[in-house]
């Protein structure tokens, strides 16, 4: 329609903005003109505040999600026993469970080979067929009467329509795709699933931000300790772009987006097209506020596409907002010296608003920029050779010891686990390997959470001599009573594997954390590494600026309480994300019931 006034132009121009979020989060404009409170006069009056549009199309796009839940709702019913036979195993957050679906993939390559000389198979016997009826009837229709004068031709070629060409057409209508089709729909039920794909993309930018990796460094793969090195195509880098447009993370849709604006720029052949990443990326940069840009941006994309809708009410909104935008700067102007060339202010671009307070810390201890120890405090840390305070076992054998940190204490312990014994603990452990769970602190209950992307397995003492064998080490090392521990737990991380900061022991606003287990609260760890980190992967201690590297076949211990039972908060720690390889870990927790006489209590609180 035509509008008088900016208010009303201004509020026009935004619809296609507004078509274009609807569109990509499931909701289509069109149908807001069906709401009995909204209708199509108000719009075209532009009389609708934008706060109200706002909320209308929010409770719009949740009427309509209601809507359809309802009318899937007998589906689902039906699909629950689907559903829980085919309980998803979250493949991106283990490693280890993931090279199975190497082996998966193989077996369906070998199937399509297998399809593939079948189909080759059926076209050569087909081809053969067609040059012997080619050569036939080129002689045969240079006399045809000549020809069919014989008997035999003219039986054969009676025989040949009325049989051998229905024959062929058999041959050529046969499906040589089931073989192929059957073993891929047996193993679909075992394949990633939409879960894995966004699990494993978040994991990238996770990467991304925790190393300070721009876009290019991760789509060349130049990552550090690389054995196999592999790059993005422009649709990858469209995809990751895609999956944080759907979080609203504009950030790291416009980082990616411009990654595979520049392989379509340099001549890569892809799927993706420049117009649809442009209108990704002009809107993303509009969303961050710098209008320049997405105005730029939005041209570029009409030159492609001159007819493109939402990118010519797009053109028309930006324009606007722009000369209001210098106009205002213009009034700065007069005030301000610095700003007098009249250019449109940028946005800085940043991180989405994080939940972790000490997320800076963390992350620069993981890429090892962590607080160096003055000369006194090394000077307090040793290597030394421990007997186990005298066991007989140790001291014909004493281990090798070394000191991490001072305080906390941290000890780390060399060459403690076999190779064998960590094969036999990974073989255990393996098939019972499930997402790992946290402790909701106002709850009590275990749950998933996004900070932690691993999968773990418990093993007991009693089902395998090797497990027994360990319990006692620990026991034997740290003089503490295991016999009230909880069983050794083993971990395999995902991509891009993590634990944010979190305590071991429950503090004073989680009485309830172990009271099921009735053995009080978590006084020690002990966490065996069970394999080397090409990169990544570090157990890191923000609150002191602690930074342990996993080394295979060793192991740390430190204690989460002090003698008195107070929490030692200092003991907050991390495991950092796997930038490159493959991690397991397994650790022992130890309670503090059964101490009582192996650890005594001090007179100061908290010493």
């Amino acid at each position: 329609g035509h509008f008088e006034g900016g208010k009303a132009f201004k509020f026009w121009v935004s619809l296609d903005i507004l078509q274009f979020e609807t569109e990509h989060r499931g909701v289509n404009i069109s149908q807001l003109y069906q709401k009995k409170d909204w209708t199509k006069g108000e719009l075209q009056r532009g009389k609708l505040p934008t706060n109200q549009l706002q909320s209308r199309v929010t409770s719009t796009a949740a009427s309509y999600q209601a809507m359809a839940c309802m009318k899937i709702w007998c589906v689902l019913g039906l699909g629950v026993l689907v559903s829980l036979s085919r309980a998803h195993n979250s493949f991106f957050t283990s490693i280890g469970q993931m090279t199975d679906l190497l082996y998966t993939e193989k077996d369906l390559v070998t199937s399509l080979k297998d399809y593939i000389k079948a189909e080759e198979s059926k076209l050569g016997e087909i081809k053969r067929w067609a040059e012997r009826l080619d050569r036939l009837t080129e002689t045969a229709t240079k006399d045809p009467e000549g020809f069919l004068g014989h008997p035999v031709n003219a039986f054969k070629l009676m025989k040949r329509l009325n049989t051998e060409w229905l024959e062929l057409e058999n041959l050529v209508l046969k499906d040589m795709s089931d073989g192929f089709i059957s073993n891929l729909t047996s193993q679909r039920q075992h394949l990633p699933n939409d879960e894995d794909q966004t699990g494993a993309a978040k994991a990238l930018i996770r990467l991304q931000d925790t190393y300070q990796l721009d876009a290019e460094t991760i789509s060349m793969g130049n990552l550090p300790g690389v054995k196999h090195k592999t790059t993005l195509t422009a649709e990858d880098c469209y995809e990751l772009g895609k999956i944080a447009y759907t979080d609203a993370d504009y950030y790291h849709t416009e980082l990616w987006m411009v990654q595979a604006l520049k392989q379509l720029d340099a001549g890569e052949v892809s799927t993706i097209d420049k117009i649809t990443v442009l209108d990704y990326l002009s809107y993303a940069v509009y969303q961050q506020g710098d209008l320049e840009n997405a105005l730029e941006l939005t041209q570029r994309l009409l030159k492609l596409d001159p007819e493109h809708q939402r990118a010519n009410g797009n053109l028309r909104y930006f324009e606007y907002m722009m000369a209001d935008q210098k106009k205002e700067k213009s009034n700065v102007a007069q005030k301000t010296e610095e700003n007098k060339s009249g250019d449109v202010l940028k946005t800085k671009r940043e991180r989405p608003k994080d939940y972790l307070p000490e997320r800076q810390k963390y992350e620069k201890l993981c890429r090892g920029e962590g607080i160096k120890l003055t000369p006194r405090r090394q000077r307090r840390l040793f290597c030394r050779y421990s007997d186990a305070n005298r066991s007989p076992l140790y001291l014909l054998k004493p281990v090798k010891q070394q000191d991490e940190w001072d305080k906390p204490r941290i000890i780390r312990y060399l060459d403690i686990i076999s190779d064998q014994e960590i094969e036999r603990v990974k073989e255990l452990a393996k098939p019972r390997l499930r997402r790992a769970t946290i402790s909701n602190p106002i709850t009590g209950v275990l749950e998933t959470a996004n900070y932690r992307i691993s999968k773990s397995a418990w093993l007991s003492g009693y089902e395998d001599p090797v497990i027994s064998r360990i319990n006692q080490r620990i026991q034997d090392l740290t003089g503490l009573d295991v016999s009230t521990a909880e069983e050794l737990q083993v971990a395999n991380y995902g991509v891009g594997g993590q634990y944010e900061p979190h305590f071991d022991f429950g503090r004073k606003d989680e009485p309830d954390a172990f009271k099921e287990l009735g053995t009080g609260n978590r006084i020690a760890t002990w966490l065996f590494y069970m394999s080397d980190v090409a990169a990544g992967g570090a157990t890191v201690f923000p609150e002191v600026g602690a930074a342990v590297w996993p080394q295979k076949g060793t192991a740390v211990f430190w204690y989460n309480l002090f003698p008195s039972g107070e929490g030692d908060y200092s003991t907050r720690h991390a495991a950092c994300p796997v930038l490159v390889g493959n991690k397991w870990v397994s650790n022992k927790w130890i309670h503090e019931r059964g101490q009582e006489f192996r650890r005594r209590c001090n007179l100061s609180e908290f010493d």
